[in-house]
């Protein structure tokens, strides 16, 4: 059992010890020593401990591997960061055991793949990015590192979204697409063509609103 510490305490850092409990399930990989968060007083949550903040990790003196699983790419980024430099922690990829992953497809270092994911062929899934539940990514096709699928999230084949990209609950993105890093798509969206300006975008077809 390799020891693991989940970065970020909040609402999803919980959904991810819940994940690496059902890895464990399927085959045991994970000791979860607890959570570290900058924000959080609580001494304990969901039965694991809160060990201290990220400044307290950053001076971790043991082997242990290390997942980010703070919702917001760009945070996380800088969070990894920081992290990588530690001569001890080492970043998990976590996977859900009912994950599909394709012919050639790839999940990068410290990403986070939830239930029902599904990954076709030649998939290319960057560090540190976030797949939540049951969303689907078509052949083909490139997420950036430190990008956010929430939950339900369908991307078709050929469609390559930029690093740091957040696409809220229940987007779409039809075929051979490209979604200019920094991009944050709204819950529900559907976007139809290239988006080639950073910013935000909702409705159906996917509009620019900031």
């Amino acid at each position: 059992m390799k020891d693991l510490i989940i970065a970020g305490a909040g609402d999803f850092g919980r959904e991810v010890a819940w994940l690496a409990e059902r890895i464990n399930q399927s085959q045991p990989t994970w000791n979860i020593l607890g959570f570290v968060d900058d924000a959080i007083d609580s001494p304990e949550i969901d039965g694991y401990r809160v060990l201290g903040n990220i400044k307290w990790l950053l001076q971790y003196d043991r082997p242990a591997y290390v997942v980010c699983a703070i919702g917001n790419g760009k945070t996380r980024e800088v969070i990894c960061n920081k992290l990588e430099n530690s001569p001890c922690l080492k970043f998990a990829t976590l996977v859900d055991p009912t994950v599909i992953c394709g012919t050639g497809s790839r999940i990068g270092t410290g990403s986070i793949c939830c239930a029902g994911t599904i990954l076709t062929v030649n998939v290319q899934v960057g560090d540190g990015c976030i797949v939540n539940l049951n969303s689907t990514i078509g052949h083909d096709s490139v997420l950036g590192n430190y990008s956010t699928l929430h939950p339900g999230v369908n991307v078709s084949g050929k469609v390559v979204i930029g690093q740091r990209c957040l696409l809220g609950t229940g987007t779409k993105v039809i075929q051979g697409l490209k979604i200019e890093p920094d991009t944050t798509i709204g819950a529900g969206a559907v976007v139809i063509h290239d988006i080639k300006e950073s910013g935000t975008y909702v409705g159906i077809p996917a509009r620019k609103i900031k």
